[in-house]
């Protein structure tokens, strides 16, 4: 075995960090290592697979869903395989190429591409989770999105070729269009030429944004099943990575309303408006709610980290912010204003509107949407100083678009006759908002545990997904059991037995 590769033992003394993750679950190890090339995690895996222990794969331990937590044995932490290719474009294509190692984080992707131009132009990475310090293997693992997935879409969208190290060493590569299943049958060949063939589990997955459980259509390419696999099938330790040309006009708008109701009519109004943009394209719709708004107030107020939050008058009560994106300002110029009519339509008032048409602008209200997340993990950190198990809850449910009006009422009066605390916030674009419940002991937690189960069984019976972007890891298993059913989870243990037989990679994730 490699030195870089070393199994490295007293886990809970030297390196406490990697027993959690964002999830703020902890979880136990006996060792770890951190390989920094492909050989070294088949040297890995070939040591520890003789031990008998289960693997837990790690990147950047960004997720909120605890797939990066360890359940005892080994982890393998791929932060240092963070190597970041040139920028390339292949004659004939739309599209530009980067080759990344599964360790290399967001922000340094963004920052690389950013830096560069291929055939005489800047191309761009569109998922854009809040979290940009996640690394590309995480986010290929959970299939994440972010705010602008209403028009571009989620992770498996620009995944162009991966490189996987399978529970026995042996390597798959794999290429879209390269392995198409016949129906619900696949085969694929690992390099050292033995076949791994099978059958995909026989669910349908509902026609929502959607992150949860094994991607699986008739007939699909093989490589979208290793995106969104919660890291159960094998270890990433390649990526290429398909890049879009970088829109030359990108304009911002933040909206400010008197009720949630007058919202909700503006989005369904202005996703429809949005449909007809040739020369421009609305790529994305973020909702905030009053208590979010209410929130950033209190931490202006008090801490001196959100001063630069602008001024917001009492009577705002609910906020979207729109993007649009294209190469014809006039074109984006007529968007907005557009948008605008649609706004007075909507009671939007009229004094309460931010545009941005700069880069710095546009920062400066990414910065006031991150903002939400950030003061509730704080909130949820003061109160953990005195119930230290303390979590917040935060749901990942989908719904189709014509249950939009249904699954808000759902969450309002569940949380009414709950009587608990909470913000709402996200993706609404996509049906796909946030309910942070913040709990003020575990009494109140556990009361909104099982309102969380309430709502994940009534959105799948609506046709949505227990997960739009997070993945399932070890935390929403039961959510996926309600999704698809004993017989669907068995069929999905029966695929994962074909790429892993005795079980040890991310052995508590998913099931």
């Amino acid at each position: 075995m490699t030195d870089k590769c070393s199994i490295l033992k007293n886990v809970e003394q030297d390196y406490p960090d990697y027993l959690r993750d964002e999830s703020r679950k902890i979880g136990r190890a006996d060792s770890i290592s951190f390989p920094v090339t492909e050989e070294d995690v088949k040297d890995c895996l070939a040591t520890i697979r003789g031990l008998g222990v289960p693997v837990t794969i790690q990147g950047a331990r960004t997720g909120i869903t605890g797939g990066a937590v360890p359940a005892g044995g080994h982890i393998i932490n791929l932060s240092r395989m963070n190597k970041i290719g040139p920028v390339r474009h292949e004659q004939g294509r739309d599209f530009a190429l980067i080759t990344v190692q599964p360790g290399a984080l967001l922000q340094e992707i963004n920052k690389h591409i950013a830096d560069e131009t291929a055939d005489g132009r800047k191309y761009f990475f569109p998922p854009d989770p809040t979290e940009t310090s996640a690394s590309i293997g995480g986010m290929i693992s959970c299939n994440a999105s972010g705010a602008k997935s209403f028009f571009y879409g989620a992770t498996r969208l620009y995944v162009d070729r991966l490189r996987l190290v399978l529970a026995d060493s042996s390597v798959i590569q794999i290429k879209r269009g390269e392995y198409k299943a016949n129906g619900r049958r696949f085969s694929v060949k690992t390099e050292s030429g033995r076949v791994i063939e099978g059958a995909l589990p026989a669910y349908k997955m509902p026609d929502v944004k959607n992150a949860a459980g094994y991607f699986i259509r008739d007939d699909m390419d093989l490589i979208d099943l290793f995106v969104g696999f919660d890291g159960t099938l094998g270890i990433i330790t390649e990526a290429d990575l398909r890049l879009l040309p970088e829109p030359a006009v990108k304009w911002g708008v933040m909206i400010f309303f008197p009720s949630e109701e007058d919202v909700v009519g503006f989005v369904k109004d202005i996703r429809i408006a949005g449909k007809d943009g040739e020369q421009c394209k609305l790529v994305a719709i973020e909702f905030f709610d009053s208590r979010s708004l209410d929130l950033l107030r209190t931490q202006k107020n008090s801490n001196p980290a959100f001063k630069d939050i602008p001024h917001l008058p009492a009577e705002w009560r609910a906020a979207i912010y729109i993007e649009y994106h294209g190469d014809d300002k006039d074109a984006i110029e007529t968007a907005v204003m557009g948008a605008s009519e649609i706004m007075t339509a909507h009671n939007a008032h009229d004094d309460a509107t931010w545009l941005a048409s700069e880069q710095k602008e546009m920062e400066r209200l990414k910065g006031f949407r991150h903002a939400v997340p950030e003061a509730v993990n704080l909130l949820i950190d003061e109160r953990r100083k005195k119930h230290p198990s303390l979590t917040k809850l935060g749901t990942d449910l989908a719904v189709p678009d014509d249950r939009l009006d249904e699954v808000m009422k759902l969450y309002h009066d569940g949380l009414a006759v709950e009587n608990l605390e909470y913000v709402i916030f996200g993706h609404i674009g996509d049906n796909h908002v946030h309910v942070n419940i913040l709990p003020n002991d575990m009494a109140e937690y556990e009361r909104g545990g099982r309102l969380y189960q309430d709502w994940a069984k009534a959105v799948v019976g609506m046709g949505g997904t227990v997960s739009g972007e997070h993945g399932i890891g070890n935390l929403k298993k039961h959510m996926l059991k309600a999704m698809y059913g004993e017989e669907g989870i068995r069929q999905m243990q029966k695929l994962k037995a074909l790429f892993d037989p005795e079980g040890i990679l991310n052995r508590d994730n998913l099931f």
